[in-house]
């Protein structure tokens, strides 16, 4: 699966639920926009350094998924279809479904508006 910056927060923070979903995945991806996205957020955090070493123990287990050509083809057709379904999603959110749609992954997600996604399977915990 593919995990978005929710779900990431929630694992590193404990939440049981994104734990077990995290712990039974055979694969783990991580766009390199969540990365970018989570790291601003632990920048800002009373428990920083908490964080930083949960990262540091687990991203090594993970895949982290660079943006590529494919991917911009992926993502220009994505918020090319949300736009004439007239529901569009915030910039950030169409390049990790793009990411998805071209790894054919899930995505890990608390937020709704990815089911909008042609072609995406959103897990909740």
């Amino acid at each position: 699966m593919i995990l978005d910056t929710n779900a990431l927060s929630a694992i590193a923070s404990g939440d049981p639920a994104a734990e077990a979903a995290f712990g039974s995945a055979e694969y783990i991806g991580i766009p390199v926009i969540v990365l970018g996205e989570y790291r601003f957020g632990i920048q800002h955090s009373r428990h920083r350094r908490d964080y930083e070493a949960w990262l540091s123990a687990n991203l090594p287990a993970c895949q982290v998924l660079d943006v590529t050509e494919q991917t911009a083809v992926t993502y220009a057709a994505i918020r090319s279809e949300l736009r004439a379904a007239g529901t569009p999603i915030p910039s950030n959110d169409a390049w990790i479904a793009a990411l998805c749609r071209q790894h054919a992954r899930p995505l890990l997600s608390r937020d709704g508006h990815f089911d909008k996604v042609k072609d995406l399977r959103r897990i909740d915990w």
